[in-house]
This record gives C-alpha cells, sequence and structure tokens, in this order.
C-alpha cells in the first residue's frame, strides 16, 4: 500500500501517541511506520497492531513520511482513519 493513500485519506492521525490511539479504538484502517524511527519508541504501536491486526506498511524515513502527511517535520509514525 503505498503512501499515496495517506495523502488522499480524508481523516488521518500523525505521530505515535494519536496513531495508537486510533488503532486501540479501531479506528485506524492501516498503519504507516518510518524505517529509521526508534524501535523503543515503536513497540506499544506495533504491538497494538498485531493485537488487533492492522495492517502495518513501512515508509522509507520520517522525512518521506511527513511529507506524505502534509506536515513540514518527519513523523515516526501515522494512520489512515478514512478513506
Amino acid at each position: 500500500m503505498p503512501l499515496e493513500t495517506l495523502r488522499q485519506a480524508k481523516r488521518k492521525t500523525v505521530g505515535i501517541k494519536q496513531t495508537t490511539k486510533a488503532v486501540l479504538n479501531g479506528a485506524a484502517k492501516v498503519v504507516f511506520v518510518a524505517k529509521d524511527a526508534d524501535e523503543r519508541v515503536l513497540r506499544e504501536l506495533l504491538g497494538a497492531c498485531r493485537e488487533t491486526k492492522v495492517k502495518v506498511v513501512e515508509a522509507d524515513d520520517m522525512a518521506v513520511l511527513g511529507k506524505a502527511c502534509g506536515i513540514d517535520v518527519g513523523a515516526a509514525a501515522a494512520a489512515v482513519t478514512e478513506e
């Protein structure tokens, strides 16, 4: 699933905390994580994705993921909540 899905999403979350909340609440359809994000920071989010069976897609790096989210800074994680 390409990052274009994230760019065109009607609703999305950006950041570890908001994305983790969306996964736990059942709102996240797909989660994107940056390959260069700290594993320690992603641990809880990835665990929640495994438990709830939400698909995880890796982005090349935080800068690319941030750009796909429409922000000028890097992002470690994001999720599509409404396509």
